[in-house]
């Protein structure tokens, strides 16, 4: 099964904030951090918290944190959540898409039962299982390496 790129992103901002639960995220500063699009991160973070997944707070010292614990938010729920307005195949689409086989699909039913499964597989693990820590900083001994080699040069 394949997730749609919002989903995928939602899940990246909800396995950062999972790491680092007391401190706030801006919109920006996850953007860049995984080379997302500013514009469609804030639609995902906007369906994080009209999912309950996520608080925002503005101005000064503002950013997101997770809405509930890490450990009681599942995979399974947030894609069920994410993805609902993503059909898995035309026939799954609210208005029944206008495959020509719907009369008499045999594939419809195995295809639901495949899609549920996977979810339930999601549903045994958590968002804090999946903790994504950021970048590492910068090793120590490279950035004096690098300022020594500079010096160095200049001699």
């Amino acid at each position: 099964m394949r997730l749609a790129a919002f989903t995928d992103y939602g899940l990246r901002v909800l396995m950062r904030l999972a790491n680092a639960p007391d401190e706030s995220f801006t919109t920006a500063e996850i953007a860049a951090q995984f080379s997302i699009p500013y514009n469609h991160l804030a639609k995902v973070v906007q369906d994080l918290v009209r999912g309950g997944y996520v608080t925002t707070r503005r101005g000064a010292g503002g950013g997101m944190r997770l809405a509930r614990p890490a450990e009681t938010i599942t995979l399974g729920e947030v894609v069920r959540f994410l993805e609902q307005r993503y059909p898995v195949v035309e026939c799954f689409r609210r208005d029944g898409g206008a495959c020509v086989l719907t009369p008499q699909c045999r594939l419809k039913a195995h295809i639901a039962v495949a899609c549920e499964k996977f979810l339930q597989s999601l549903e045994q693990t958590t968002v804090a299982e999946c903790a994504y820590p950021g970048p590492p900083p910068p090793p120590a001994r490279a950035a004096k390496s690098t300022k020594a080699a500079k010096a160095a040069s200049r001699h």
